[in-house]
């Protein structure tokens, strides 16, 4: 008989990482200094390390602001028998900065065991070391320090949080966990206080990352319940708009979970400037396996971006990659394009998508986009 494996890994949180160090590092990054560059990652656990390994593997300075909300697994079982922070996004982003992906250390600081409730050993660790230390935030710079951990983490706040959802037929979730996996699409989500707790306020260093940054970039990742809840803590959106930074939102690529099940990347971009985001996004990155066009010519900056050639306006009838009963494509087409470029923010359209994996987003793709908003920003800003 088959013995269960004691340790186990997501892949996810270690294949994309090692196709990013694997590649060969040929992008044309003539023109472009990204020496002294600051970047943000403001999401959660799940698609954030993809934006913080592609940054960094553009010698861009990066630190991560990571929701607060998440009540599942691990981190729910932590949260709700040792009233601890919740640990499990921050444990995957620090894992994301890891100079060494491949050190023993950092590793086994992925492991779950499935003997112990499959916990997660870097969510013991930072329990405990909050504990120990009395403070979530020197927890944290100590995982840093044994991982060596290439730029911060930050929560967007120390406060105990619930995230309450509201669907698009009516119904109220209360829960992180429960509002990911709802049945239908959410339509607003707000940030409460734990019971017993006090009122909701933002973590300082996570306010000042964000006003210094040139680049702050949203996901990918869960947009109600990883990305959204940073922007509804206080002060979080008002540093977004104080700051000199751009704004990039990254769009998932597919329904993986019910929250955002059905919604266009359109949906997607409004349900940000619900959420405060409103006036405040300079680029859209979106999936598209073939380039968008219209019956009549496109502007020049879609043309530039987005590419010519092919006979289709939309990716909503294409089948994209092979996928389960449970994922599908977001769907994008010219006219969302249109109405998101007429709100104010540049869309790059582009195949984004990872051949072998096609949930993932292609590492190499990722860096030729994010190398491409690095370009356009700054020639933005000598004009």
């Amino acid at each position: 008989m088959a013995v269960k494996h004691p340790f186990h890994v997501d892949k996810s949180a270690t294949l994309s990482f090692e196709a990013l160090a694997s590649e060969p590092g040929a992008l044309d990054m003539r023109g472009v200094d990204t020496r002294g560059l600051r970047a943000v990652v403001v999401g959660g656990g799940t698609g954030s390390p993809m934006s913080i390994r592609t940054l960094l593997s553009l010698q861009v300075e990066t630190s991560a602001v990571v929701a607060m909300a998440d009540d599942g697994g691990s981190t729910g079982i932590l949260r709700e028998e040792a009233d601890v922070t919740p640990p499990g996004d921050i444990r995957k982003c620090i894992a994301a900065f890891a100079r060494d992906p491949q050190d023993p250390l950092v590793r086994a600081f992925k492991y779950r065991f499935a003997v112990a409730r499959d916990h997660a050993l870097g969510n013991l660790l930072l329990a405990a070391l909050e504990d120990a230390c009395g403070s979530f935030p020197e927890a944290i710079a100590i995982c840093e320090r044994l991982l060596g951990a290439q730029g911060h983490v930050h929560p967007s706040t120390l406060d105990h949080v619930v995230l309450e959802a509201v669907t698009r037929d009516g119904r109220l979730l209360d829960g992180q966990a429960v509002a990911c996996h709802s049945k239908t699409a959410l339509e607003r989500v707000r940030l409460l206080p734990d019971a017993g707790h006090g009122p909701i306020t933002a973590y300082e260093p996570a306010l000042q990352a964000l006003r210094d940054a040139d680049l702050i970039v949203l996901g990918p990742g869960s947009l109600f319940t990883s990305i959204i809840p940073n922007l509804l803590v206080p002060g979080v959106v008002e540093a977004i708009r104080g700051s000199r930074a751009h704004v990039l939102f990254v769009c998932s690529l597919a329904d993986t979970q019910g929250e955002t099940w059905g919604l266009t990347a359109r949906e997607h971009v409004q349900a940000l400037l619900d959420h405060g985001m409103e006036g405040l996004l300079d680029y859209v990155l979106v999936h598209s396996a073939v380039p968008l066009r219209a019956d009549s010519p496109a502007t020049g900056t879609f043309n530039a971006l987005a590419g010519e050639g092919s006979e289709h306006a939309s990716t909503a009838d294409l089948e994209d990659y092979r996928l389960a009963a449970s994922v599908r494509p977001v769907a994008i087409d010219y006219q969302d394009v249109m109405a998101i470029q007429a709100l104010g923010p540049i869309v790059l359209a582009r195949d984004l998508v990872d051949a072998e994996r096609p949930t993932w987003h292609s590492s190499r793709a990722m860096r030729e986009a994010f190398l491409q908003v690095i370009k356009l920003s700054q020639a933005r800003k000598s004009c």
